[in-house]
């Protein structure tokens, strides 16, 4: 994309270039039409199931053709990643505000989490439907894939700047594995979330309340000089079950 700043170059005749004004419009078309593309999928899976979607089927929907969908989306799996991708950044910017002001450990990790429920709930019934495929050990959409990295690390990388960002003194072995057990943590509630009829989600956000304390707790007693060899194992086995 063009710099903002070229759209003041000159050209040769001393008239305005319009390269930069092109290259954005064309950039600004070509953003549309993917995003009219995945949510043509999403609607998709979601009226019709993961598996019973075709490329076709979803090109065909968003009024584009079928070559240049797979221009902007190799295969259906690269349709899901992409909305993780979306609902990882509607996350991130529910988040953030809480992040800038709050310092208790346990304030953030809570509000994090519920962050992410709410951006999640306009996704409640697609949710499900999904992961009939993402629970699947061998789906390249499972949350523990190869294919899933990259999502995987953004929302590992979250829960870092939850612990960074902290007051509380956490032991320094514990302190590197600490976002992916949280990372962990928080899809137990998701996957819980996922299962939950009740209304607005109350007992999710119940379980959340309840647990949260709870594991605050484990990581406050984790410091205790008592507990230092249990907790040293306890490190190790988890980098050794991590992963990649």
């Amino acid at each position: 994309m063009i710099e903002t700043s070229s759209l003041s170059l000159q050209s040769t005749r001393g008239r305005p270039s319009t390269r930069g004004r092109l290259d954005t419009g064309r950039t600004a078309k070509g953003s549309q039409t993917r995003d009219r593309i995945l949510e043509s999928a999403l609607l998709l899976f979601r009226d019709q199931g993961y598996e019973q979607t075709t490329m076709r089927a979803v090109a065909r929907d968003a009024g584009v053709a079928l070559g240049n969908t797979y221009y902007y989306f190799e295969s259906k799996e690269h349709l899901l990643l992409a909305f993780y991708e979306r609902l990882h950044q509607e996350h991130l910017a529910a988040a953030l505000p809480l992040l800038d002001r709050e310092r208790d450990l346990k304030k953030r990790v809570r509000g994090v989490i519920a962050a992410k429920i709410d951006a999640s709930e306009p996704y409640h019934r697609f949710s499900q439907l999904l992961f009939k495929t993402a629970g699947d050990p061998r789906s390249p959409l499972n949350p523990f894939s190869r294919e899933s990295a990259v999502a995987r690390r953004q929302s590992i990388g979250l829960f870092d700047s939850v612990v960074a960002g902290s007051i509380k003194k956490i032991p320094e072995d514990l302190r590197g594995e600490l976002p992916y057990l949280l990372w962990l943590y928080h899809m137990g509630i998701v996957l819980y979330w996922i299962h939950d009829e009740s209304e607005e989600r109350a007992k999710t956000y119940r379980l959340l309340d309840t647990t949260v304390d709870l594991v605050i707790r484990v990581v406050t007693l984790s410091g205790l000089p008592g507990l230092g060899a249990l907790r040293r194992r306890a490190v190790a086995m988890i980098k050794d079950l991590r992963p990649a």
